[in-house]
């Protein structure tokens, strides 16, 4: 408590011998105070809230960005797959049943030809099913030869450049030592065109 007493005593001696300095100091000091509490505290308030509105800002273009280039790669994807679509219907499928005929015939008979088969018969039948934008062309085709024959002309069918699928190949043997008969079940589609699609 002596101690507390001197140091106190101390401090008073201090101020009142000082009392030129110390005054403008704490005057000074109170001032500053009073300033930081009045001004500069809610100027920075101010600022820290323009910051965070810049980087609430930032992150929305970003996002706007991101949005837009997503958009944009969207159509971009529709627009390509519109245009390869068209390009399948123009350059790959035959325009109408007779191209469709034509082509199937024709090439099946030379594929068949190249492989060594023996052509035996086909038949073609239109399936025209209602809100449909293709019609499939039902084909089915009776060969005879060997089985590496048959195998050649499989794999020159499926290499074509012509749009035809396999649905079913049916094998059967004939005579004994005899060639095989094959009947292959093949599908081939057109889009008709109406006149609503001829119109420029």
């Amino acid at each position: 408590m002596a101690d507390d007493l001197r140091r106190e005593t101390l401090t008073q001696r201090v101020v009142r011998e000082h009392r030129r300095v110390v005054l403008p100091l704490a005057i000074a000091l109170g001032v500053n105070v009073v300033i930081y509490i009045a001004a500069v505290y809610p100027l920075s308030q101010r600022v820290a809230n323009i910051q965070q509105r810049d980087r609430t800002a930032e992150e929305q273009l970003l996002a706007a960005r991101r949005d837009h280039a997503q958009a944009t790669g969207t159509l971009t994807g529709k627009d390509r797959a519109a245009a390869e679509l068209a390009t399948f219907y123009k350059d790959v499928l035959p325009q109408d049943l007779a191209g469709a005929r034509r082509l199937t015939q024709l090439r099946l008979a030379q594929l068949a030809r190249q492989s060594n088969l023996k052509f035996v018969r086909a038949t073609f039948e239109p399936m025209n099913e209602s809100k449909r934008t293709l019609t499939q062309l039902r084909i089915e085709m009776a060969l005879s030869g060997t089985y590496s024959d048959v195998r050649a002309f499989i794999h020159q069918l499926e290499t074509a450049s012509e749009f035809v699928v396999v649905d079913n190949i049916e094998l059967g043997q004939g005579a004994e030592g005899g060639p095989l008969s094959v009947t292959l079940h093949l599908s081939t589609y057109y889009r008709e065109t109406t006149v609503r699609d001829a119109e420029p």
